[in-house]
């Protein structure tokens, strides 16, 4: 149960930055001299916060000569992506690469597997259309489904109810882009001999968002223990970009811009944070939604919509499964 000082905050997940960027880039060091055993560390930055962060925390920990930047675009990826990667990477005063994924993709039929369950969906779609997933139901008190949303090229948007063969389809295809990135990384930490960066915050982390070896995969992952209200905090207080202080998060993963609250989370971050802390805090849903300014009944619908994506991801985080313990081993 939290203290009462912590619930007489005005914002309870206020923090000392100076004091967290301390903490990190020792833990960083630490990892990295001890447990790793690494010359350096790399990280993919998609021009948003958590990867703009987590850069610069790894700079602050070890220099600028010590970390390698990757900026990974494909095909639907926003055109800011990269010019924002590329803003943070030369603030920094890092070494980067870019390297466009969309050949790759392409050849091992990322786009073709999407485009095959969207044209089921809507027989009309053409490769030259936009598109994205959007969730629906939960907020309305009924069952979370997905809905297809795409775009001509003239500009007309239609959305229709995903079967879930084709939402199914679609997510396998589009893990792709992630599982492909993480490989890339790991190409450049074994050719410097370095460690690969994860960038989930403590909200993407608890709830699974993130692709099993895919963005999920890493040697360290600075910022999950943060909350994004405070990956931004620590944004400003480093000197980021305006750009990326200001920026609101996307999955960058579809044509069509998209929000992560559209796609996955319940709320906006902002109140996905404070209920997020409030249900670590034991506080009842009564006292969540004063905090998040929403009625009760949507606090205990998002505290049950965190319950149940922390069950519905637990195989994310989870090891493989083991016959017998290999006890010489240690994990």
């Amino acid at each position: 149960m939290s203290s009462t000082s912590e619930l007489n905050k005005s914002n309870p997940l206020d923090i000392d930055p100076e004091k967290e960027i301390e903490k990190v880039t020792a833990s960083l060091k630490q990892a990295l001299q001890k447990d790793l055993k690494k010359r350096g560390l790399i990280i993919a930055i998609s021009g948003g916060v958590d990867s703009a962060v987590s850069a610069a925390l790894c700079v602050r920990a070890l220099g600028p000569k010590k970390v390698y930047g990757l900026l990974l675009p494909e095909q639907d990826s926003s055109s800011d992506s990269v010019s924002l990667g590329e803003l943070v990477a030369k603030q920094l005063g890092i070494e980067y690469i870019t390297q466009n994924i969309a050949p790759t993709l392409e050849a091992i039929g990322c786009y073709q597997w999407r485009d095959e369950a969207m044209k089921a969906t809507f027989p009309e779609y053409e490769p030259d259309w936009k598109s994205k997933i959007v969730i629906a139901g939960g907020k309305e008190g009924k069952i979370n489904h997905f809905q297809l949303v795409v775009q001509s090229p003239e500009g007309e948007i239609q959305q229709k109810r995903l079967g879930l063969k084709e939402y199914l389809q679609i997510v396998a295809a589009t893990n792709y882009k992630q599982r492909i990135r993480k490989t890339v990384e790991y190409f450049h930490a074994d050719r410097l001999n370095y460690a690969v960066v994860g960038t989930p915050n403590r909200l993407e982390y608890d709830q699974g968002f993130f692709v099993k070896n895919g963005d999920g995969s890493a040697d360290v992952k600075p910022i999950a223990h943060l909350y994004k209200t405070q990956v931004y905090a620590l944004a400003r207080h480093l000197g980021l970009p305006e750009e990326i202080c200001n920026a609101q998060p996307t999955t960058d993963t579809y044509s069509m811009a998209q929000g992560q609250d559209e796609f996955y989370f319940a709320l906006p971050y902002q109140q996905m944070d404070l209920a997020l802390w409030a249900h670590n805090h034991d506080l009842p849903a009564s006292e969540a939604a004063k905090l998040m300014n929403i009625d009760v009944e949507h606090a205990e619908f998002v505290y049950k919509d965190i319950e149940a994506k922390r069950s519905a991801t637990h195989y994310l985080h989870a090891r493989p499964v083991l016959v017998e313990k290999v006890g010489e081993v240690n994990h």
